[in-house]
């Protein structure tokens, strides 16, 4: 029986037109072997949805975001949007979107794909073969707690205050997003916190210790997080998948998506309990090369993979589509990011034909 499917897709600004278009294409082909149907609606954010409407995120888009299965978000901003004021800039649209879906959680794969290990600024020998799932919390902590401002003491002196905070059910369901994640994997889980010091770590430790007592499969280990960051880079393979608050989370993905050498092969995903997840790629919008056939499209179509996977419960086809991925790699094709010597260099459309080559022969 066909599963019908309605995805959004929301293209923004840069290459992200030219990247969604490949990732697009990509499904199609894997509709049409599995047995999928794809309902496609495309809605503005971004710079693009200033130009248009004044707002960097339009109710219209929101409204179709929440009635789609899944989005599938390109990229947004640019230099020609930096002097607008913050909440009319573009990336107002995507925090927006996180807070309408009630995105909670952000999955940060760092796979190293063997092709472009020598990529990556550490030694061969640490980071091969590394494969890791970051799982930050992503609408509590530290960037939304109360108290926040900058206020005037007493005597005068300014003063600036962010107030880290979590409530139990908050760690809870990103433990057991985490978790759940942790058996599609390894069944290896390291909690981060800084439980040594914070209250609200101390927190985080015993919700993550009690929600795991329901995954006696899983291996629940704890990390410090300035001890977590060096292990990342001392030793990443110990690794399988990371939960971590939304601070944490901000900077432990970052040096995790450097393991692997290029931010422009890196997807994410961010879920929410009900209402549909978001899928994007790591990188900006590379306003430099808008318009020229010079993006990189993989990340976008490992977004969509991520999508398949996590997003609408189809592990087969973004199996499928990871191993295109893997294919045109080895046969030595690059886009002008990854490029590198004896490999021959495509352009975005070119990049998509081959990934359409690939999956055709799988």
């Amino acid at each position: 029986m066909t599963q019908k499917y309605r995805i959004t897709l929301l293209p923004g600004d840069g290459i992200g037109p030219e990247i969604i278009s490949v990732a697009v294409d990509i499904l199609q082909a894997a509709a049409s072997k599995f047995d999928l149907e794809w309902e496609f609606q495309e809605g503005l954010i971004g710079g693009a949805a200033i130009d248009e409407t004044g707002k960097p995120l339009p109710s219209e888009t929101l409204d179709l975001c929440r009635h789609s299965d899944a989005v599938m978000l390109a990229a947004i901003g640019g230099p020609a949007w930096d002097g607008l004021p913050g909440h009319r800039r573009p990336e107002a649209g995507l925090l927006g979107l996180r807070s309408g879906l009630e995105l909670f959680a952000n999955l940060r794969p760092a796979t190293l794909l063997p092709q472009l290990a020598n990529a990556s600024p550490l030694k061969r020998e640490i980071v091969s073969g590394v494969d890791i799932m970051v799982v930050r919390e992503l609408t509590g902590g530290v960037y939304f707690g109360e108290p926040k401002g900058i206020f005037q003491t007493e005597t005068g002196e300014k003063r600036g205050v962010n107030t880290m905070a979590y409530t139990a059910s908050e760690i809870d369901r990103i433990a057991k997003v985490a978790l759940e994640i942790a058996q599609k994997r390894q069944g290896r889980l390291c909690s981060v916190d800084k439980a040594n010091v914070l209250s609200v770590s101390q927190l985080w430790r015993d919700r993550v210790e009690k929600i795991a007592q329901d995954y006696p499969d899983i291996t629940l280990s704890h990390l410090y997080v300035d001890n977590a960051a060096m292990q990342l880079v001392r030793a990443p393979k110990q690794f399988d998948t990371i939960v971590t608050g939304n601070l944490f989370g901000d900077i432990l993905s970052d040096i995790a998506a450097m393991l692997t050498g290029s931010i422009g092969m890196l997807p994410s995903a961010s879920l929410g309990e009900s209402k549909p997840g978001v899928f994007e790629p790591v990188h900006g919008s590379a306003p430099d090369i808008a318009g020229q056939d010079q993006a990189n499209p993989l990340a976008q179509v490992l977004s969509a993979a991520m999508m398949l996977r996590y997003g609408l419960d189809q592990p087969q086809a973004a199996s499928q589509i990871e191993q295109a991925v893997t294919q045109v790699l080895d046969a030595g094709y690059r886009t002008g990011d990854i490029m590198s010597e004896g490999m021959q260099q495509l352009g975005c459309k070119a990049m998509g034909e081959k990934l359409l080559e690939a999956l055709a022969q799988q």
